[in-house]
């Protein structure tokens, strides 16, 4: 019982710090093998995958995700200093009925509007999600409050010792699933 109450603590604390950056690296690897990463923006929690991002098929990333969809995506929170690494198997949809009820105006920005159906709209063709199922997971979660984590580095900076600011936890596969 503690166990899958911890584990469900776990989860929540990874989504609320996801959901707390903007951006996210996303790591992809190449036909050649050389490891790519790009910014992509974090999208709301929706039980239609683990984590999902939309992106343009007229991109590379496309072309990397066929040839090997592992990927990995990393976080960090640049004032807390708080940061995610999630591991994970993506795949590319262009299912009409999913990118319509997931659309946002704000994604609109990010494609050029060329006229007819290719405006950025929820029918523009060039539109697709990565749904991304998550394998593994890693973050550090500040164990204090701002004004304490920076007292804390400043004594760890004078005394020489490691400062003690945040706890890093670990999330298995079988966390994840069970």
């Amino acid at each position: 019982m503690t166990t899958a109450t911890h584990t469900a603590k776990k989860i929540d604390e990874l989504y609320e710090l996801i959901s707390d950056i903007e951006m996210a690296l996303m790591t992809t690897r190449r036909p050649d093998g050389r490891l790519v990463s790009r910014p992509m923006a974090s999208q709301k929690r929706d039980p239609v995958a683990d984590l999902w991002f939309v992106t343009n098929v007229e991109t590379h990333k496309i072309d990397e995700l066929e040839h090997d969809p592992n990927v990995n995506f990393g976080y960090l929170d640049e004032g807390s200093m708080e940061w995610v690494s999630v591991s994970g198997t993506a795949r590319i949809s262009q299912d009409r009925e999913l990118i319509r009820r997931l659309h946002e105006d704000s994604w609109t920005m990010w494609f050029n509007d060329e006229g007819g159906a290719r405006d950025g709209g929820p029918d523009d063709p060039r539109l697709a999600l990565i749904l991304v199922e998550v394998h593994s997971a890693v973050y550090s979660k500040q164990k204090h409050s701002t004004p304490r984590t920076l007292f804390e580095l400043a004594k760890g900076r004078i005394t020489g010792e490691q400062p003690d600011v945040a706890r890093e936890e670990t999330l298995s596969e079988a966390e994840l699933k069970g």
